[in-house]
């Protein structure tokens, strides 16, 4: 076996909010003390290496000695709990008005993925992957988002 450690580039005190915005999630949900393979703070930290690094789910979780399956439900439980913190599309641009913004910058990226495989109907009722990106040629998710003029992500 080889030892390996890595740094994580991020602020301590953006591991310590994701971990307790997980703290409440785990608190409302019911969970157990002590009944979980990582603490709050490594799940966080398992996360945002995920976010950081793109890692593959098998190798993230033996980095921190979790299953493929475990190293799944607690990215998921953190993505959505991440996505639960979002303004509304409404509450954000209300934000930026009465912050005195002229204008917003609206944006988008497509990531790509091997996980999305739902189908749906055409218009002509034609079956499609409903992730399948034609100008990229693969599977991915698109993503967008609006700033502010300074660049300042709001939604």
């Amino acid at each position: 076996m080889i030892a390996s450690s890595a740094r994580l580039d991020v602020p301590r005190e953006l591991i310590q909010h994701v971990a307790r915005l997980l703290r409440a999630e785990r608190r409302t949900v019911g969970t157990r003390p002590g009944t979980r393979a990582l603490t709050c703070f490594y799940q966080a930290i398992m996360v945002l290496v995920w976010f950081r690094k793109g890692e593959d789910k098998t190798t993230l979780g033996a980095g921190f000695g979790v299953s493929r399956a475990t190293a799944y439900r607690y990215v998921a439980e953190a993505v959505r709990v991440l996505a639960a913190q979002t303004p509304t599309l409404h509450d954000a641009l209300t934000r930026v008005a009465a912050d005195g913004w002229s204008h917003v910058i609206l944006d988008g990226k497509l990531f790509d993925t091997d996980r999305l495989a739902e189908t749906i109907a055409t218009v002509k009722d034609d079956t499609i992957d409903a992730w399948y990106s034609g100008k990229h040629r693969d599977f991915g998710a698109n993503i967008q988002a609006i700033m502010r003029p300074d660049g300042l992500p709001i939604w």
